[in-house]
């Protein structure tokens, strides 16, 4: 370590000498105990004494030791302005009077802070060392030079009195540089900025407090100056702290608190340390003090207190009794929420036993009234109980005990009280005389006795309902009675009967009614029936039942149509005896089996009626005709067509070609066109068949009257028959627009589609929108094809469509047909 602040050096012949003065270093350095040592470099560890080194190095600085390097160029540092002599002795008198100032003491407010520029203002950087001058004569040197500076400057631009740059941004006054008082470091004695680098560079507040967090930081790396023991800090934990520990500790999951139980050796203190539990470990670092200390050295003092049994004894009393704290606390809240679910049972069991109390209250009241209503049923009693009586008891029952009343078993109950009272209220009750008694009556009953769910026809249902076993075991056994002496054909009595106990009656005893005796009533009846003998029509007698069979009548429609088929056999169409009885029949019969019946029965009669029909246009009979005609709303418009196509207008337009070959008379032959066309309905005309006839018709004038040459004609006969012409087709075309129209308000009014999207897109649409329209069945049948075509049925009939033509399945081949026709053969 070099010893040149000791020992001097003599300038001649570099002999050390000792010197004892006092210099400047050494005043400041007894103040300042931890001032930085000299660190020995490698070549005064190897050579001592004999090491070389600078002059410089006697007094080191407070920049850190520097190497010179002498073969360097020499540098000149400007060291400011020269002071005269009276500044230079009050300069002198001042540094005499100043002493050093620790760090420590040195104000706040004289603290350097950081510029707004960034940049920290650091201790070991230097600063000008010159004095402050003002600067009102800065250039005047110039007076005693050519002033080539300056004459620069201003061909450049520079203005007098302006900073430098393109934009006059430069600086107008020179960098000022502030003296310190003494020589202790920068910022020592206060804030060294002047007031021009305040007003250029100001300071930012907020630096304040970085810096002293800085200096706390830096400050914490430093040894203690006082060299003092630090005083212990103690750690309190308050019963309540205590108690939220319990509670948190208590909330831990099962296999937490396994492994809470687990006992664990701790061998990183200066002892060994058993814990019984994980959770003992995080109490380890609570205790104030309690790190492992520094085995003793030479230089070290032993302690003057160590007690580790005491210690120990002391920690575990410790431990002992925060276990207990949270123990009486978990036993506390224990018995503070045992008494509060003593309470909620206190107040559930005093619920329970005033229900309890009502409950055998009500239970004594209802047990009274029945005591009172057998008593009253006794023999002999002088106030008998009635039906009507009985009733009211039943509904206070329900009303007012309804929870016992349904709890009770009310079979029993009526068994025993409101069966005698029924047997003595229809003893003699004739139901087919007086079909409403007892109605209102039995209607107040079912609402007292009958149970809430739907029961079907079992022997548990009768008995578990009383008001079920009731109807079976006594109003049943009258129905049965008066059914076995009861006449089929005279049905009003009978029916009227039904439909009055049709909502009182249970559904499973009506159903036993009308299949058990009432159909095989009528079912014998229709076999004993002859429509050729009986006056009364069957349907007088058949058809009230409708409302109440319904299907249950479909397996009497097949005799019945039997009978009627072998009483046609020998019918002839002028007998409208036939309509009358089948008429009624139509509704009744499914489409299928109706249009069978008649294709089978009728159509072949009126057939052969039309083949003896004679048209004469001079005298001619319609009796015939209109005997065919008067059946047109009993058959279907295809087969009516069918029997016109073939039985009738092949003759009528053979008597036109004849009548129009013999020069007729155009005026009665248009009389008479008019005429016949005038005897079928619109419905038949609007038939394309029909209207392919007529059309024929017109044709056959029009030719007659164009191809009449050099013969002799009517005047004005060709005008009549285009006029004629044109007018029914005018006609044809008007009737084809009403029926569009009339469709299209159809399809509007049922919704189907909108605007746009109720006009069928193909032809598979347009069936479908008619099959909607009257309710016939169209779908695909699955798997089926003919010639690559998916099948359909329409209705009863299968179908396929091909380049929008439907052909409809026949004995042998597929035939085409028209879209009507195959409604009308669905139907």
């Amino acid at each position: 370590m070099s010893m040149s602040h000791l020992y001097g050096t003599d300038g001649d012949d570099g002999v050390e000498m000792e010197s004892f003065e006092v210099s400047d270093w050494d005043l400041q350095n007894e103040f300042n105990p931890h001032r930085q040592r000299h660190r020995q470099t490698k070549e005064e560890a190897t050579y001592g004494v004999w090491a070389e080194r600078d002059s410089d190095e006697e007094r080191p600085s407070f920049g850190g030791k520097r190497s010179r390097d002498y073969s360097a160029p020499v540098s000149f540092v400007s060291a400011g302005l020269r002071k005269g002599a009276a500044e230079e002795l009050s300069d002198e008198d001042s540094d005499e009077d100043e002493k050093p100032v620790k760090q420590e003491e040195i104000p706040k407010e004289f603290v350097p802070k950081k510029l707004k520029t960034g940049g920290n203002f650091k201790p070991s950087q230097k600063g000008f060392v010159g004095g402050s001058k003002s600067f009102v004569d800065f250039g005047s040197w110039e007076r005693h030079t050519k002033g080539i500076g300056q004459k620069l400057l201003q061909k450049m631009g520079y203005v007098p009195g302006r900073g430098l740059g393109k934009n006059a941004q430069g600086i107008i006054n020179p960098i000022e540089a502030k003296q310190r008082k003494g020589k202790g470091a920068v910022g020592a004695y206060g804030s060294e900025r002047t007031p021009q680098s305040l007003q250029d560079f100001p300071v930012v507040d907020s630096e304040e407090e970085t810096e002293e967090e800085f200096q706390k930081e830096l400050s914490q790396w430093r040894k203690d100056p006082n060299g003092g023991k630090k005083k212990p800090k103690y750690s309190y934990k308050t019963v309540e702290e205590l108690k939220a520990k319990g509670r948190i500790s208590k909330q831990l999951a099962a296999p937490q608190k396994e492994l809470s139980q687990v006992k664990v050796i701790d061998m990183t203190g200066r002892e060994q340390k058993v814990y019984y539990s994980y959770s003992q470990i995080s109490h380890k670092h609570n205790i104030p003090d309690d790190s492992p200390q520094q085995p003793l050295g030479k230089d070290s003092k032993p302690q003057g207190f160590a007690l580790p049994e005491l210690e120990h004894n002391l920690q575990l009393l410790i431990d002992i009794t925060e276990q207990e704290i949270i123990q009486s606390d978990r036993q506390l809240q224990y018995e503070r929420d045992m008494v509060v679910n003593l309470s909620h049972e206190i107040q559930k069991m005093a619920e329970v036993l005033s229900h309890e109390e009502k409950a055998i209250s009500n239970l004594s009241k209802v047990l009274d009234m029945v005591e009172e209503c057998e008593r009253r049923m006794q023999p002999g009693c002088e106030n008998p109980l009635t039906l009507d009586e009985c009733a009211k008891i039943f509904e206070t029952l329900q009303d007012k005990y309804y929870e016992e009343y349904r709890m009770s078993d009310r079979v029993d109950l009526a068994v025993a009280i409101v069966y005698p009272l029924m047997k003595e209220y229809f003893k003699n009750w004739d139901p087919l005389k007086d079909c409403t008694y007892g109605t209102e009556i039995i209607a107040k009953w079912k609402s007292l006795l009958e149970n809430d769910q739907l029961l079907s026809h079992s022997g548990q249902d009768l008995s578990t309902d009383a008001f079920h076993r009731l109807m079976w075991e006594i109003w049943m056994p009258y129905v049965r009675n008066i059914v076995a002496r009861w006449q089929p054909r005279n049905c009003g009595s009978m029916v009227d009967f039904l439909d009055s106990w049709v909502n009182v009656v249970p559904v499973w005893i009506l159903d036993n009614i009308l299949d058990q005796l009432i159909f095989p009533k009528l079912q014998k009846e229709v076999e004993s029936w002859n429509p050729l003998t009986d006056t009364v029509p069957i349907h007088s007698w058949i058809h009230p039942w409708l409302p109440l069979m319904q299907a249950r009548l479909e397996p009497l429609y097949s005799p019945i149509r039997n009978k009627l088929a072998n009483a046609l056999q020998k019918w002839h169409p002028s007998d409208s005896s036939a309509k009358l009885i089948l008429q009624p029949w139509k509704d009744v019969f499914t489409p299928g089996s109706w249009e069978a019946f008649m294709v089978k029965n009728i159509v072949p009669k009126l057939g052969m009626c039309l083949n003896e029909l004679i048209i004469n246009p001079h005298q001619q009979h319609m009796d015939a005709f209109y005997w065919v005609i008067d059946w047109e709303g009993m058959i279907s418009v295809s087969s009516l067509v069918g029997l016109l196509e073939k039985h009738f207008f092949p003759k009528w337009l053979q008597v036109l070609c004849s009548w129009l070959s013999n020069s007729p008379n155009y005026e009665e032959i248009t009389k008479w066109y008019l005429g016949w066309k005038s005897m079928f309905s619109d419905q038949v005309l609007a038939h394309p068949s029909i209207k392919d006839k007529f059309n024929e018709a017109l044709d056959i004038m029009n030719r007659a009257v164009s191809s009449s040459v050099g013969g002799y004609m009517q005047p004005g006969a060709r005008e009549n028959i285009a006029y004629l012409t044109h007018t029914e087709r005018r006609k044809d075309f008007q009737y084809e627009a009403m029926q569009e129209r009339r469709e299209a308000e159809n399809m509007a009014q049922r919704g189907i589609g909108a605007a746009a999207g109720s006009v069928p897109m193909n032809f598979k649409d347009l069936i479908q929108t008619k099959a909607e329209e009257h309710n016939i069945v169209f779908m695909p049948v699955i798997g089926k094809r003919h010639e690559g075509k998916q099948l359909y049925t329409f209705g009863r009939i299968v179908i396929y469509i091909d380049r929008g033509v439907v052909f409809v399945q026949g004995e042998k081949t597929w035939v085409p047909t028209s879209l009507q026709s195959l409604i009308d053969m669905a139907k």
